[in-house]
C-alpha cells in the first residue's frame, strides 16, 4: 500500500482524490499496489466542497501529514511561492516522495528541491506543472533519452493563446478578448501573470532545465507579453502568412550556449503551432536522432493536470520499488545562457508616420546605418495626415533593431513605434 497526503483540495486536488477513487481498482491491476489518500490538508475542514470526503481525512494541520510514518507520498496542489516550498522541503526532510504541479516553485527552486532530494533519498515528480495534461516531462525523461534536444517551442499558456485567437478569428481588440477569457473562466481576475507571458517563462524554463541538463535561472530570461498586441498587428501578420503566438523558445546553440526566450512572435502558417488555437498548448520537440515531434492537449483545468498528477503519483510507487533516481543532478552540464542582445532574427515594425515625401528614405537610412536590412514593406493608403508603415526585415541581432529604434524615435516625422514583433522561421 502507497500512502498519500494530499496539500490542498481545490479544482485539481478535488480531480486528484476523484480520479484516485474512481479507478481504485484499475490502478491496482496496474500497479500491483494500492494508493490510499492518506490526509488531505485544508484550510477549513467545514467547507463545502464538490466532491464528497470523509471528515476523518482532512486536516488543516501540516503536522498531521509530514510526521504520519504511513504517508510515502505527499502531493502537493497549494500553488504559489509560500507555504508551499517550506511544505515540500519538510516533507523530503522527513523522507517523503514528492509529487507536485507548481511550476513556480519548479522554476525557481528546482535545483534545491532536487539536491534535497537526492540528500534524503526520496524523489521528486512534476509533470503536471508543464502542459496539463500533455505528458511532456515523461516524454522528454524516458522517450526522448536517446537524443540530444536542439530546439524547444512552445505555446504554453491557454489563456493567452485563448485571447489571441479570438483576435485573430473574432477581430476582437485585446481588452475585449481578454475579458470573454476571464467570462469563461480561462483567465484570472488579475490575469497579470499569464498575459505578461511570466506562466510560460516558468515553464519554458522548466523544460530547458530538464533538456539541456542544467538549472535555468527564470529571473534571467528575456520575457514579453501580449499586452501591446492589436488588431493591426494580427491583420499584417496574415496578410504576410504569419500568426501571432506566444512562443516560448528553448534553442541549443553550436557552441553548447543557451537561447531561451519568451514573447509574441510571428509563426508561419505552413508550421503546426499556427493552427494550436482556444485554451490548448503545443510543445514542439527537435531532437538530433528522432527529428521533430509535437505534442498538444488541454494545457489547464481540473482533471488535464490531476490525470498528470496521478500519473506521477503511480510513478513514484513503480520507482519506490526499484529505486531509481530522477538524474538530474548528477549529469549537470554547464552551459551559458546568451543575451537577448545576441539573438538574430527578423522583424516586423509597425510604424506611424507623417505622409509626406522623404520620410521612407530617412527610415530606411536609418535603419542601414544600424545593419538593419529591409524584406518587405506594406504601407496602407489613407486619407490622414500620419498613417502605417509596416516593415519585416531581414534577420539581425536584436542589439541592432535596438539601436535602430532609439534613432527612429529621432525622426521628427516618425511619430510613434506601434510595435516590434520578433519572427521565427520555425
Amino acid at each position: 500500500m502507497i500512502g498519500v497526503g494530499l496539500l490542498g483540495f481545490g479544482t485539481v486536488g478535488g480531480g486528484v482524490y476523484q480520479i484516485l477513487k474512481s479507478k481504485k481498482d484499475y490502478i491496482k491491476r496496474k500497479l500491483g499496489e494500492d494508493i490510499v489518500i492518506k490526509k488531505i490538508l485544508v484550510t477549513d475542514i467545514n467547507k463545502k466542497r464538490k466532491y464528497c470526503v470523509d471528515k476523518f481525512l482532512l486536516t488543516d494541520k501540516f503536522e498531521d501529514i509530514v510526521n504520519d510514518s504511513s504517508i510515502h507520498v505527499v502531493v502537493e496542489l497549494i500553488g504559489g511561492e509560500e507555504p508551499s516550498f517550506s511544505y515540500i522541503k519538510a516533507a523530503i526532510k522527513n523522507k517523503k516522495h514528492i509529487v507536485t504541479a507548481n511550476k513556480l516553485i519548479m522554476a525557481k527552486h528546482g535545483e534545491e528541491i532536487f539536491r534535497l532530494a537526492e540528500e534524503n533519498g526520496v524523489k521528486i515528480y512534476y509533470e503536471g506543472s508543464v502542459g496539463g495534461g500533455i505528458p511532456i516531462i515523461k516524454t522528454l525523461n524516458e522517450s526522448l533519452v536517446a537524443n540530444k534536444i536542439e530546439k524547444i517551442y512552445g505555446i504554453l499558456n491557454g489563456t493567452t493563446n485563448y485571447i489571441l485567437t479570438q483576435m485573430t478569428e473574432k477581430k476582437m481588440d485585446f481588452k475585449e478578448a481578454l475579458k470573454e477569457a476571464q467570462d469563461l473562466g480561462y483567465a484570472e481576475s488579475d490575469p497579470y501573470f499569464d498575459v505578461s507571458g511570466l506562466d510560460s517563462a516558468y515553464k519554458i524554463s522548466i523544460l530547458s532545465s530538464l533538456s539541456y541538463e542544467t538549472f535555468i535561472d527564470v529571473d534571467s530570461l528575456y520575457v514579453e507579453g501580449v499586452e501591446k498586441i492589436e488588431l493591426e498587428d494580427i491583420e499584417i501578420a496574415d496578410e504576410l502568412g504569419y500568426v501571432i503566438k506566444l512562443l516560448a523558445i528553448g534553442k541549443r546553440l553550436e557552441d553548447e550556449s543557451l537561447d531561451i526566450r519568451v514573447h509574441p512572435t510571428f509563426v508561419p502558417k505552413n508550421n503546426p503551432i499556427s493552427r494550436i488555437n482556444g485554451v490548448y498548448n503545443v510543445v514542439q520537440i527537435h531532437g538530433d536522432n528522432v527529428g521533430e515531434i509535437m505534442m498538444y492537449g488541454q494545457g489547464a483545468g481540473e482533471m488535464p493536470t490531476a490525470s498528470a498528477v496521478v500519473a506521477d503519483i503511480i510513478e513514484v510507487a513503480k520507482n519506490i520499488k526499484y529505486n531509481i533516481s530522477n538524474g538530474l543532478i548528477n549529469n549537470l552540464q554547464d552551459h551559458r545562457l546568451i543575451s537577448i542582445e545576441e539573438v538574430e532574427n527578423p522583424f516586423y515594425i509597425r510604424l506611424m508616420v507623417n505622409d509626406k515625401p522623404g520620410v521612407f528614405a530617412k527610415i530606411a537610412k536609418v535603419l542601414g546605418d544600424n545593419n538593419v536590412s529591409i524584406a518587405s514593406v506594406i504601407q496602407k493608403h489613407r486619407l490622414t495626415p500620419v498613417v502605417p508603415i509596416f516593415l519585416r526585415t531581414h534577420p539581425v541581432k536584436e542589439k541592432y533593431m535596438n539601436q535602430a529604434a532609439d534613432e527612429l524615435k529621432n525622426i521628427d516625422d516618425v511619430i510613434e513605434i506601434k510595435n516590434i514583433i520578433r519572427v521565427e522561421e520555425l
